[in-house]
């Protein structure tokens, strides 16, 4: 998108559409939940950040162009999203629009990974969703707001060696779905992202992902092209405008739907493949964290488990 002194510039329409408004983006510390409350605030919102990473969302707060307001916290803490819930209402007023972005993901065969960081992905990407939907569903039945549920191709095919990620980009379309027939009739739209390769820190191993790999290599070259969060940003920010029910990113993505029940075939042949011609070692390694951001949440939670209870030592 153009920019202007290194912000982004939005049409006059779509300011007009969100501005004075309040907006929350869950995992705003960096990738694509960074790029957006860019956007968001561009477009003349009041934007709230929530995350793990406190010192990396007052840093963008601080570069926005509008009213932001930091908020930590976990994503699979009920208790900490009410309170957010609460500080975003007081601070910037009820939530107009709510996107649910935070996720992390474990690359590695599924009887490799530890249970708890298998169920760690699940927790943050799932449950963490539908506790953010919860949290704010009040907000945004007041203000007859949007819901984004952001998601992922994932959901059209599920890789091998990616087994939390994927289901959990499946599970949080299906919640999506069913939540927008629940809370249509208040008035609440509910709307699906569906990403694609995104250059995000969670995609910076891809070419060590043997799996990954394989897939984008036998994909059609328009098809293999990574897109920087900024550019998967303005989409989301031009469905967010409209309210839409989906929003593809990159826009092609639309016209794969109807070929989904091919997609998981044809995945299943390609990680044959690929999984047979590997060194025996790949199969047999540890399933690890992708990405800054998913590390830095894994060790806060492994963090606070460790931590004796409040007032013993």
């Amino acid at each position: 998108m153009p920019t202007t002194r290194g912000r982004p510039r939005h049409r006059a329409g779509a300011d007009a559409l969100l501005r004075d408004r309040t907006a929350v983006v869950t995992g705003a510390a960096r990738g694509v939940g960074e790029a957006l409350v860019r956007h968001l605030s561009a477009a003349g919102m009041r934007v709230a950040l929530l995350g793990r990473e406190e010192n990396a969302l007052r840093a963008v707060a601080a570069s926005l162009p509008g009213p932001s307001l930091c908020l930590e916290a976990d994503v699979t803490d009920r208790a900490a999203l009410a309170e957010a819930a609460d500080g975003v209402a007081a601070g910037l007023g009820p939530a107009d629009v709510v996107v649910a972005n935070a996720g992390i993901a474990v690359s590695g065969p599924f009887d490799r990974t530890a249970a708890d960081l298998w169920q760690r992905v699940i927790d943050v990407n799932l449950t963490g969703s539908a506790d953010t939907a919860r949290a704010f569903l009040p907000q945004l039945t007041a203000t007859r707001g949007y819901y984004l549920q952001v998601a992922s191709t994932a959901a059209f095919g599920s890789s091998p060696m990616m087994s939390a990620y994927c289901a959990s980009k499946a599970g949080v379309e299906s919640f999506a779905l069913a939540l927008r027939g629940e809370v249509e009739p208040h008035g609440v739209q509910v709307g699906i992202a569906y990403l694609h390769w995104t250059g995000t820190d969670m995609l910076s191993g891809i070419d060590d992902h043997p799996v990954l790999a394989a897939l984008r290599r036998n994909q059609p070259r328009p098809a293999r092209r990574v897109h920087s969060p900024d550019q998967v940003a303005q989409w989301l920010t031009r469905g967010i405008t409209v309210r839409a029910p989906q929003i593809y990113a990159p826009p092609w993505l639309r016209w794969c739907q109807p070929l989904r029940p091919w997609f998981p075939p044809v995945v299943a042949r390609l990680a044959r493949r690929e999984l047979r011609s590997l060194p025996p070692d790949t199969l047999t390694a540890s399933g690890e964290v992708l990405g800054a951001g998913g590390r830095a949440d894994w060790n806060s939670y492994r963090a606070a488990r460790s931590a004796p209870p409040d007032g013993l030592s």
